[in-house]
């Protein structure tokens, strides 16, 4: 089976297991793992040349794991407008949230050319997640229209973001410096997603891994089972 999410600490999962990033796999003492891949010709023209003045937020805002705060605290000061995809302004979920500044906007849950042309014009991904990611599609999405991620290192974004698509820090000054200062091309970036995660890609993973059990092989040396808690992870508001 493949297991996309994080497990209970202490939950056994076959020997059989396949992981979606190399990290994920380690989480649970294992090594068998597989990269997500998309099909690209679903998401249209990356237009990488027209941007607009603001970044985004991709995810489910109410699971505070996810840590639409830090994106917007973040934003505010590197003084970046952001568009959040995934929540609205008002969010009594989760205890009380209430966000006054028009710098952010907030779109709720959106989807296909609606998502799509948000990132198309977007400036980058901020993506402050304060777990440890299974994977993270939220990234590889943004990469194909050429957004650089700005993101903490934690779970599988250093296995996705390299040094010449985004910046990853636990700070959330160092990512607001850099969100007002950095500059990344986007080809490049657009590149890394097409190259690295495509479902060609992942479906080759797939068969290798159908081979490996075809020939009697068990995937993992031991049975998986999380460690410690995926969540939560630091959030440093400053460099102390």
């Amino acid at each position: 089976m493949t297991q996309h999410g994080n497990s209970q600490v202490g939950e056994l999962l076959p020997m059989n297991t396949v992981f979606v990033s190399r990290n994920h796999a380690q989480r649970h003492k294992a090594q068998c793992h597989v990269h997500n891949g998309l099909d690209w010709s679903a998401y249209g023209p990356a237009e990488l040349n027209k941007t607009d003045d603001y970044f985004h937020f991709l995810g489910k805002a109410a699971w505070r794991v996810k840590n639409v705060q830090g994106a917007i605290d973040t934003c505010l000061q590197a003084q970046a407008k952001l568009v959040v995809m995934g929540g609205d302004r008002l969010n009594i979920k989760r205890g009380f949230r209430f966000t006054w500044s028009r710098k952010i906007q907030f779109m709720g849950m959106v989807g296909g050319e609606t998502k799509f042309a948000v990132m198309r014009r977007s400036r980058g991904l901020v993506f402050p997640v304060r777990w440890h990611e299974p994977f993270g599609l939220a990234a590889i999405e943004s990469l194909y229209f050429g957004c650089p991620v700005f993101a903490t290192p934690y779970g599988a974004l250093p296995e996705l973001i390299p040094a010449e698509c985004g910046v990853l820090s636990n700070k959330q000054s160092e990512l607001a410096y850099a969100i007002r200062h950095s500059s990344f091309d986007r080809e490049t970036c657009h590149l890394h997603a097409v190259q690295h995660f495509n479902a060609d890609k992942m479906a080759d993973g797939y068969f290798k891994v159908y081979e490996r059990l075809g020939r009697g092989e068990v995937l993992n040396t031991e049975q998986p089972c999380m460690s410690e808690p995926a969540s939560p992870l630091p959030w440093l508001n400053n460099d102390h």
